[in-house]
């Protein structure tokens, strides 16, 4: 009997449907098998999977009233209809399978269940079988036709496509899980190594500063040297602490009415002598009498202009510019720090602001550095609800931009389109 071709379309199209939509893959996998039972007039249905390690297939899924029979059976590759079906990546009918003798009549004996007739496909990913999908003894002693093997052929395509999601979505858990597990241990040796150096740096400044009182013109190069180095190092066990901290809720910030007019001052300041020996023009745009006040941690927002000037000026090659910008925007305070030097590649620019991260090395290697400053940066800037995006061309310059709320309930705009609320 042929089955109605409207209702043959839409059981097919519910099950199709529901593949985007039904989490659990048992729910899923077990409404096939009933749908391959229905549109195939049979009495019951069964999914088998391919074993590699023991070379023989086994029930992935079956009615709930065989589950127990049969869910530790084995079927062999050769002397079985399944295992035909799974070597020769064929469908098969076998209308009466007494008089054949591929049919494994184990199973029967295991379920309690008589086989009379039989069709089978294979499941198929990426062009290789990895199961079989048979159903059972067509109502009323009938012969299985092409239009069956058709319908089981559709069905099982849907079936081996979500085995396949399951297999990636578990395959991107574990991925997710280990780099959760790589995090941690990344951050608990951080935290381990910064706490154990900051008591031998602060001994080696300490007693270098106090030498350096001590002995006279003759060693000052190298008691200099010592301390110039120390310090640098301090600076970046700090940078390292701070992301730390942020990370694993541990930062805070002291929040109090700051100018932000003041602190670009104070920092472009403290950078003249720098951009000056290395040829490149630092200069401040701030609207006049404007002072450009917020809620913040003063000493925390100069930390973040300074590493974004500090690298503005590293990258940028003698008689180039540098230049830091200052505006009032409503409900929050924009300051860019733009220049002309090197650029960012476009593949890099989404990750300048990670951890270690290094934009061509070669670059970073010649200018030094730990790919800590931007990271340090947007911490302290997200700590105050504030957002931090970079711009940039490669080979025409950088802009990096950060906005804080006058605030602490006002809104900042999306830093993809700033202007937009």
């Amino acid at each position: 009997m042929t089955v109605d071709q409207v209702k043959l379309l839409a059981r097919l199209l519910e099950v199709t449907r529901n593949l985007s939509t039904t989490v659990d893959l048992e729910t899923y996998l077990q409404s096939i098998l009933s749908a391959a039972s229905e549109l195939t007039e049979s009495e019951t249905a069964s999914l088998m999977e391919f074993d590699e390690a023991a070379q023989d297939l086994y029930f992935k899924y079956v009615p709930w009233f065989h589950r127990d029979a049969i869910k530790d059976a084995r079927i062999p590759l050769n002397g079985s209809a399944a295992g035909w079906i799974f070597l020769h990546v064929k469908p098969l009918m076998i209308d009466d399978v007494k008089k054949d003798e591929r049919h494994y009549g184990r199973i029967d004996e295991l379920s309690g269940f008589v086989t009379r007739s039989l069709l089978g496909v294979p499941l198929i990913l990426h062009g290789r079988p990895v199961g079989v999908f048979e159903v059972f003894n067509k109502a009323n002693s009938g012969n299985y036709t092409e239009e069956d093997a058709l319908v089981l052929e559709t069905l099982a395509s849907l079936a081996a496509t979500a085995m396949q999601n399951e297999m990636l979505e578990s395959t991107m858990q574990s991925s997710q899980d280990e780099a959760r597990d790589l995090d941690r241990l990344k951050n608990e040796f951080i935290a381990i190594t910064s706490h154990e150096l900051r008591t031998p740096l602060g001994l080696i400044l300490g007693h270098s500063t106090f030498l350096r009182e001590l002995v006279g013109n003759e060693y000052e190069e190298q008691v200099e040297a010592i301390i110039r180095n120390a310090s640098k190092l301090k600076e970046i066990i700090e940078s390292l602490s701070s992301v730390d901290n942020y990370q694993t809720g541990g930062a805070s910030i002291r929040s109090r009415k700051v100018s932000i007019t003041r602190i670009i001052e104070d920092v472009s300041a403290s950078f003249r002598d720098v951009a000056i020996q290395k040829g490149v023009a630092l200069k401040v745009e701030l609207e006049r009498g404007q002072d450009l006040l917020v809620d913040a941690d003063g000493s925390k927002v100069a930390i973040v202009l300074s590493n974004l000037v500090k690298n503005a000026i590293t990258f940028t090659n003698e008689g180039g510019h540098v230049i830091i910008r200052g505006e009032q925007q409503p409900d929050f305070v924009k300051v860019s720090i733009e220049d002309d030097g090197l650029g960012i590649p476009l593949k890099d620019l989404p990750h300048v602001f990670e951890r270690f991260y290094q934009v061509e090395s070669h670059l970073t290697r010649r200018h030094g550095g730990m790919g800590l400053g931007l990271s340090v940066a947007k911490v302290m800037i997200e700590m105050h609800g504030g957002r931090i995006w970079a711009e940039s061309m490669e080979g025409l310059g950088s802009t990096f931009t950060f906005l804080l709320p006058v605030g602490k309930t006002s809104n900042v705009p999306d830093p993809v389109n700033p202007f937009v609320e």
